[in-house]
């Protein structure tokens, strides 16, 4: 396994726990060899559906979602969207502990 499929197995792991469990139980799926018939169509319709963020129900965070699952093919995406998932994640995590020391 090369370093950028592996660097972008445990970036998808790490995003997978950070999002609500029905969310991450359909990438695990998504990340399976056998729904790249699924994968390669969804990871295209939600780039398409981030070009058009101006829509209601569209918006820019479809795009990194999209480049995301179609790394999982091509492998030139694997190691920068693997740095930039796991840089979101610490990043997410960041603004969830300030929310909370803010809140609560």
């Amino acid at each position: 396994m090369t370093n950028g499929r592996q660097a972008l197995r445990q970036a998808f792991r790490r995003f997978e726990q950070e999002v609500p469990p029905w969310l991450g139980a359909s990438l695990r799926w998504l990340r399976h060899p056998a729904s790249r018939w699924v994968r390669i169509p969804v990871g295209i319709l939600l780039l398409l559906g981030g070009v058009f963020a101006i829509l209601p129900g569209l918006g820019l965070w479809m795009l990194p979602l999209g480049l995301l699952l179609l790394a999982a093919d091509i492998p030139f995406l694997q190691r920068p969207m693997a740095r930039f998932t796991v840089s979101a994640a610490d990043g997410w995590v960041r603004l969830r502990r300030w929310f909370q020391r803010r809140l609560g």
